[in-house]
């Protein structure tokens, strides 16, 4: 198959079965929110490195988890029902995108989650369409993840954690709030051994597109999101800053 260039102004896509065997659809484009929406909603994302131009992807097969289908192991469940950690949403979104940069630019050499990337998604969450997960202890900021919320349909970008299990209790929040909500599916892009461990499954091309198709038929939740109890969590949170600070200033 070959490889689409995109033209800089107009916002257009192949059809993503045009997509070669390793997913590359399109180069080219930009990465304002109308466009960046147009390629979700035909199940295409960005993806690429620096030194390299706007790659589009589409891959079959593409790993989907579905909410109800969330797999919690045990351990993790019994961590999550300690209650070490404080879950929110939508609180402090470059943050999370920015951490999520830095976490793989230091584990795999690259990241591409680049300046422009960080830029663009931020844009998308001041639209109402990007949404963050942010997980605390002690008033620290220590995990959390981000994606994009169109329809009854979450695709997931990213995730960080600075300790163990942060990221993935924030997670499960996200998917059991997801769930809760009437979110048919989560879109988690490529195969990975980490979401497969939480009920992920592989689904062809086509059968995706089809069920992405039904979930955009849904109203689409925008603007910013809050998880139960998360106005009492952050003033908790406020407080822990505030006598944090105190200390470390001796007042």
């Amino acid at each position: 198959m070959p490889v689409f260039f995109l033209p800089e102004k107009e916002v257009v896509f192949p059809p993503p079965n045009l997509a070669r065997a390793d997913g590359l659809l399109a180069i080219g484009g930009d990465l304002r929110p109308d466009r960046l929406l147009a390629a979700y909603r035909r199940g295409i994302f960005p993806w690429y490195m620096e030194g390299e131009p706007i790659l589009w992807w589409s891959p079959d097969p593409r790993l989907v988890l579905y909410p109800e289908a969330l797999h919690v192991p045990r351990r993790l469940g019994r961590l999550i029902r300690q209650g070490r950690y404080l879950v929110t949403v939508d609180v402090d979104f470059p943050a999370v995108i920015r951490a999520c940069a830095v976490t793989h630019l230091s584990h795999d050499k690259g990241t591409w989650i680049l300046p422009e990337m960080v830029d663009a998604y931020i844009a998308l969450h001041e639209v109402g369409y990007a949404h963050s997960v942010e997980v605390w202890k002690d008033g620290r900021l220590v995990g959390g993840l981000y994606g994009v919320s169109l329809g009854t349909a979450f695709f997931g970008e990213s995730m960080f954690t600075r300790v163990r299990d942060a990221s993935k209790v924030g997670l499960v929040r996200l998917v059991k709030t997801l769930w809760k909500n009437g979110f048919t599916l989560v879109d988690c892009q490529v195969t990975t051994n980490h979401m497969i461990r939480f009920g992920a499954r592989e689904l062809p091309r086509e059968r995706f597109l089809s069920e992405l198709r039904l979930a955009l038929s849904a109203p689409t939740l925008e603007g910013r999101w809050t998880l139960d109890a998360q106005t009492a969590a952050l003033s908790g949170l406020s407080s822990i800053r505030s006598a944090a600070k105190k200390a470390t200033h001796g007042g």
